[in-house]
């Protein structure tokens, strides 16, 4: 696949974002799913391949007496979310120019910009242990231990006092987080396999897109994580459809909000 070299500027001021309307997200997911149509069988295994590793964690840790943290690893996933739908992106920019998708996969996206996407990916990883760790530590600051036993978990974190306290607490440090990583990701990959351009770069655009389109990428927000929350209480069956779909919208977004010439 063939990479739009950058030739824009890299100072705040001159970074080229498109101003879309509120409602231009429903027109990304009509584009997503189209995409599913095309892409058929090769998205929806993609799809299927997180759901059984997705599926797989959440075993080990239940078994391993650890369902505790089972909450927050899932709103952990929305921040790790962007990186691994990388192969996503790549086939929707072979839909785009008409290639096939027979050899297409998350690999071959990785090595168009793999240095980038690294640094990128090992951010998010990095957000989403401390999102992990600061809800250990408010736990072990809350209860005598790790967490409260299993038998009565939710009565004790979301009923009592003490339960409240943490859930107001979880919940300020998870929105910050979360906005934050909403802000430096929502095009960042997409940008890093088509294009000549660093992380650095991807991430002020991903914010520059964010901060021009506000009440339109809020409503993107906010549809990612309607749809992908619905999909996971399915035990995680839903996802099987609801990644590609969000996937390949966000490749549209990309295409969207950042112009050709930037």
């Amino acid at each position: 696949m063939e990479k739009t070299a950058y030739l824009g500027s890299t100072r705040w001021h001159e970074l080229n974002v498109n101003r879309i309307p509120m409602a231009r997200p429903f027109s990304w997911l009509s584009k997503g799913l189209q995409d599913i149509r095309a892409a058929g069988f090769y998205s929806l295994r993609y799809g299927l391949a997180i759901v059984l590793v997705s599926a797989l964690i959440t075993a080990v840790v239940w078994f391993t007496e650890s369902a505790f943290i089972l909450p927050f690893l899932v709103a952990g996933f929305f921040i790790v979310a962007p990186p691994l739908g990388i192969g996503l992106y790549q086939m929707s920019a072979h839909l785009e120019r008409g290639e096939p998708l027979a050899g297409c996969s998350a690999y071959q996206a990785w090595k168009s910009n793999q240095s980038q996407i690294a640094m990128v990916s090992a951010g998010f990883i990095i957000i989403m242990n401390t999102w992990l760790a600061a809800n250990v530590g408010l736990f072990a600051l809350l209860y005598q231990g790790i967490s409260p036993p299993l038998e009565n978990f939710f009565y004790s974190a979301f009923m009592t006092q003490k339960g409240a306290n943490f859930a107001m607490a979880s919940v300020a440090v998870g929105f910050v987080m979360a906005w934050a990583a909403f802000a430096i990701s929502v095009i960042t990959v997409p940008m890093l396999i088509d294009r000549e351009v660093d992380g650095f770069t991807a991430i002020r655009y991903s914010i520059r897109s964010v901060l021009t389109n506000f009440p339109a990428m809020m409503l993107w927000a906010a549809l990612i994580v309607a749809i992908v929350g619905i999909a996971i209480i399915t035990f995680y069956v839903g996802l099987i459809l609801a990644l590609p779909l969000i996937g390949h919208a966000s490749w549209h977004a990309y295409r969207d909000l950042v112009p050709e010439n930037a």
